[in-house]
């Protein structure tokens, strides 16, 4: 078994277990009795970002009429899959003036979310009064402070390279303090106290945005319930806080105090008294933060091992853009970034992949990460039917912006899919525009051509034209998968078709579900297959 391993139902039936052992134990009656006895704390937290529980044990381990030395252990988990232990003493000493002042100090490791350990020592000092309390705690991290977690390495392009940081978690170091009032709602010597809070926290690592902010919370304390015996409370409780890193953080909680002993006539506790035994206040978790931190690398290769070209619009018009790509040669991928004017067709070469993003890359050192989006946008006016990007043998388009007008009436097609196989068009935003007398399409497949069409948004308006037009338009032979793509299409006076199927065309019926329609119809001359739409349509 893991230290601090296990599933939240594991260890909400080990607190369950805990909570009935405490209950029914009830040990002989002590002839002189102690101030203050061991307890169990059971503690409940409900929040916006996670929920949370704990599980405590405080031991005396010596005590004098005016001071208590005590062991405090602790187990938390919450339902992010992160867990915690904590294992500290610590002293109290009641002062005459009204004061218990303490300090304590902690062991702490914590399981995170990432499968990752990490160790911290924490010290604290506290003085609680009457009507006002202090508190200040201090957290270092101990050991190896980075992990590597390889789900978050990220790359990005800068100017006509792309860089590569790998994933990590670190933990941090930092401070919180607090200060506290009693609101008079009830007596001091009550029973029950309400208390509110307010303070901040502070926490740092190397390369890694501060985590720092304000925290407040409210605690309604209610002591010697009618349930259980003396020693006994249940606390009500809310919080608030926020940083940058994580934003804004609240929770809600009940925490239930369990003595472990019943005692005949042990003598009733002043208000001061009962507060030697107050949960150490702390911050609940060895503070981490995740995310893209390791050191820069460079990147020249897919994670398959495709030589990359980086084409950046701040140095390359968009003829040069089409050169460019054309020289990369087959097997490539090309790389684009900013915004490319064109008048003519960008022709693919085969295998070869043209991207805004999205991609796996890989580092020298073997480090893979996704390329983040570089917002790339292909904008070609006058293309007439070579079509504004034209696929290749072995073929992707992906992660890019076309756009694809025309007012010569020549037709106008944002991608172009002709007598080529094995083609990939996906997550692209394409949209095409014809005024004039012919079609316009923002896929168009025909010939032998095979392709995947697969989470693209295409819109396409007609601009009055006599003739139809569609989002995709399929005339191909050799097998086309329309999958979960976002389709429009307007302003044709014939016909507005999201997918048109011609005579001969074979769609793979099996894979072409999830598509959406925005505007139009579909139309089918003779297909064989179809393309199923989540409003449940078919087409045809």
């Amino acid at each position: 078994m893991r230290v601090l391993g296990g599933t939240v139902a594991v260890h909400a039936f080990s607190l369950a277990l805990l909570a009935g052992a405490a209950c029914l134990s009830v040990p002989a009656v002590a002839q002189n009795p102690d101030k203050w006895g061991a307890h169990l704390d059971l503690e409940g937290k409900l929040g916006t970002e996670r929920n949370l529980g704990e599980g405590g044990l405080f031991l005396p381990l010596y005590q004098t009429p005016d001071t208590l030395v005590f062991g405090d252990l602790r187990m938390r988990f919450d339902d992010n899959e992160s867990h915690e232990a904590n294992v500290g003493a610590g002293v109290r000493h009641m002062l005459s003036s009204g004061w218990n002042i303490g300090g304590y100090g902690y062991f702490d490791r914590r399981e995170s979310p990432y499968d990752n350990f990490f160790n911290q020592i924490t010290v604290g000092a506290e003085a609680l009064g009457r009507d006002v309390d202090l508190r200040v705690n201090g957290y270092w991290a101990l050991g190896d402070r980075s992990r590597a977690v390889d789900s978050l390495s990220a790359a990005e392009v800068s100017g006509t390279s792309i860089t590569l940081r790998g994933g990590e978690e670190r933990s941090m170091s930092g401070f919180d303090a607090e200060v506290g009032w009693r609101i008079p709602v009830f007596d001091s010597e009550a029973d029950k106290q309400l208390r509110f809070y307010v303070g901040g926290y502070r926490f740092t690592a190397d390369d890694v945005e501060s985590i720092q902010g304000p925290r407040a919370r409210v605690d309604y304390t209610m002591n010697e319930l009618p349930f259980l015996w003396e020693g006994s409370r249940l606390s009500l409780g809310a919080e608030w806080q926020h940083d940058d890193p994580r934003g804004s953080q609240a929770f809600a909680g009940i925490r239930l105090r369990i003595p472990l002993q019943r005692e005949a006539g042990a003598p009733h506790l002043t208000a001061q008294e009962r507060r030697m035994t107050d949960t150490v206040i702390r911050d609940i978790d060895v503070v981490t933060q995740a995310g893209a931190f390791g050191a820069a690398e460079a990147v020249t290769q897919t994670a398959s091992g495709q030589a990359i070209t980086v084409l950046n619009s701040a140095g390359t018009t968009g003829a040069q853009m089409i050169t460019a790509v054309a020289a990369a040669g087959a097997n490539s991928t090309v790389v684009l970034a900013g915004s490319f004017a064109t008048t003519a067709a960008t022709q693919l070469q085969a295998g070869q992949t043209l991207t805004g993003g999205g991609i796996a890359v890989r580092s020298a050192s073997g480090k893979i990460a996704r390329l983040s989006s570089t917002g790339a946008t292909i904008s070609a006016t006058g293309a007439s039917t070579n079509g504004a990007v034209n696929a290749a043998d072995n073929s992707t388009i992906t992660g890019l912006t076309i756009n694809a007008t025309s007012s010569a009436g020549l037709g106008t097609h944002a991608v172009r899919i002709v007598n080529v196989s094995n083609v990939t068009v996906s997550n692209n935003v394409i949209t095409a525009s014809e005024t004039g007398s012919n079609s316009t399409n923002g896929i168009v497949v025909s010939g032998t051509s095979s392709a995947t069409l697969t989470g693209n948004r295409i819109t396409v308006v007609g601009n009055g034209l006599p003739t139809a037009v569609a989002a995709i338009n399929v005339l191909a032979t050799g097998g086309t998968t329309i999958a979960n793509n976002t389709l429009s299409a307007s302003g044709a006076t014939v016909n507005n078709r999201v997918v048109g199927l011609g005579a001969g065309a074979v769609i793979n019926s099996v894979d072409s579900t999830g598509n959406v329609i925005v505007t139009g119809g579909c139309s089918n001359a003779g297909a064989t297959g179809f393309v199923s739409f989540t409003n449940g349509t078919t087409c045809p």
